[in-house]
């Protein structure tokens, strides 16, 4: 059935192995990120075999299923918790993200009543805007934490890129070793982690400029897509492929490159721009918005280009294309991150999984 995604774990080994042996060699945890293929089992899996520290998740559905299938590791929460949440959390979940002291206190009590201490990695914002206390504020919390009942605080934690699109520079890193100095300092508490990592980080781990103080990086995309999209750049040692979309050919028509007619917006309220070249040779593919991002496919034949997609059709030009394409046809892409995240989530397209 079409569309579907081909995961071919061998590659996905690859680049695991790539990240996990660069990471180690400077003393650096990773924590093997399943978010992005909603917690399938066989990619924790793999994951493991290279050497993997441990298995996050934003989810606790698929913290679930994955320990439910048998992964035997240590799993990370990445998604600051919600109340509504804990009790659970605290029979599924290892260490968790968090920067909440309301949070905190509550998990601490629940955590109490079941006889158990449960592990965190406190968050602090240095300047991205997402999670996190402000860093300013963080050793006045750190030291309101420690004296929470039922938490053990095991480090602290950033998130860069995802949300402002802040780089991890050298100095966010440092940052970060100034807190956990300061932390030993005045409050004698001596932090076991910085997990200060994503994928947007490796460069620092790649050129050997990390501080050696930073001991935990959180990695997904670099492992599934190869790329690195907060520094617009592909992994290097890693592959582009490791997990592909395919989608077939449904109509196949030579067409007006302009719309003809009075413009309004499109399907999902946008402006659709169109550049004028004449007559073109277009197919319409059996896959649309509700299971991919368009502006992330990436054609392995670089002679299409993709032009638009609404709810279940995308549109592509073959006119340049030295193959010759018919119905029925199938067109393979490689996937940025967010397209990738869809695809995987949209239960209209099929997963099959080879070994090459």
């Amino acid at each position: 059935m079409f569309p579907r995604l081909v995961i071919d774990l061998a590659k996905v080994k690859n680049n695991s192995k790539n990240v996990v042996e660069k990471c180690h060699s400077l003393g650096v945890e990773v924590a093997g990120v399943t978010k992005v293929m909603c917690g399938m089992p066989e990619i924790a899996e793999a994951m493991i075999e290279t050497n993997i520290d441990m298995i996050a998740d934003a989810r606790m559905q698929n913290i679930k299923k994955l320990k439910g299938n048998g992964i035997k590791k240590d799993f990370l929460l990445l998604r600051i918790p919600m109340i509504s949440e804990l009790d659970e959390l605290i029979e599924n979940v290892d260490i968790t993200l968090i920067s909440e002291l309301k949070t905190i206190k509550i998990l601490g009590e629940k955590a109490l009543a079941k006889n158990k201490k449960q592990k965190i990695i406190f968050m602090i914002d240095l300047g991205d805007l997402r999670e996190g206390v402000w860093y300013k504020n963080a050793v006045e919390n750190i030291e309101k934490i420690i004296e929470i009942q039922g938490i053990e605080l095991i480090g602290i934690g950033t998130n860069l890129g995802c949300f402002g699109g802040v780089l991890p520079t050298l100095e966010k890193m440092n940052m970060l070793v100034d807190i956990k100095t300061e932390v030993k300092e005045k409050l004698n508490f001596e932090l076991k982690y910085i997990s200060a990592g994503s994928t947007a980080a490796l460069p620092l781990v790649e050129n050997k400029d990390l501080p050696k103080e930073i001991n935990h990086y959180r990695l997904g995309e670099s492992i599934l897509c190869g790329t690195d999209v907060t520094n617009n750049r592909k992994v290097p040692g890693a592959y582009q492929d490791a997990v592909y979309l395919e989608a077939e050919i449904v109509e196949i028509k030579e067409k007006p490159s302009m719309p003809e007619g009075e413009i309004g917006l499109d399907a999902f309220g946008r402006k659709p721009h169109f550049e004028d070249k004449g007559w073109r040779k277009k197919c319409i593919l059996a896959v649309g918005e509700q299971d991919i991002d368009p502006e992330g496919l990436i054609p392995i034949n670089k002679d299409i280009e993709v032009l638009h997609a609404s709810s279940d059709h995308t549109i592509i030009d073959i006119t340049e294309c030295k193959s010759d394409y018919n119905i029925g046809d199938i067109i393979r892409f490689k996937l940025s991150y967010s397209a990738l995240l869809k695809a995987t989530t949209s239960q209209y397209v099929e997963k099959i999984i080879i070994n090459q």
